[in-house]
């Protein structure tokens, strides 16, 4: 199984639009993940996102590309300080690739206590827009299999 961690795109500030909808450079940027997904051969069953604008935004852009099989999901427990243990044993039960589209610290906390079985070891360095692709290995531990910024793509053309 891959887990696709995907943080938003850049979000307008909470005092220029309290709802927080993707700026230009933050849809351009998730555009850019979206499309190298595509290529790479991503096929997430599954969607799901925290509900705020931006997480939701992102996650539109990022299923467009990968066709009409992929489900987009609000799913409530995805908000930056929710709690990560009940959706890391949620996940250990999934066998379809999946995506999640969220914030931080919530999507850091959720990759460190795969990888390294606690909250708190923060060893993936996440930037809004990008991706982290983990493996779940046949022991059922879980593995970085890449990560990808939107800064190490080439504009689309």
């Amino acid at each position: 199984m891959k887990l696709y961690l995907i943080q938003h795109g850049e979000a307008t500030a909470e005092e220029v639009d309290p709802s927080r909808p993707l700026t230009a450079k933050g849809r351009s940027d998730v555009q850019k993940i979206a499309f190298f997904l595509k290529g790479a051969g991503a096929a997430p069953s599954l969607i799901l996102h925290s509900g705020k604008t931006r997480a939701r935004q992102t996650a539109e852009i990022i299923a467009a590309p990968l066709g009409p099989d992929c489900l987009v999901k609000v799913r409530e427990g995805l908000a930056p300080n929710d709690p990560v243990l009940a959706l890391t044993k949620e996940i250990s039960g999934m066998a379809d690739d999946l995506m999640i589209v969220g914030h931080l610290p919530f999507l850091s906390k959720l990759a460190s206590l795969l990888i390294a079985g606690s909250e708190s070891k923060n060893p993936i360095a996440f930037r809004q827009g990008g991706v982290v692709c983990l493996q779940r290995t046949e022991d059922q531990s879980w593995q970085v299999a890449w990560m990808v910024t939107p800064g190490l793509l080439m504009e689309n053309g």
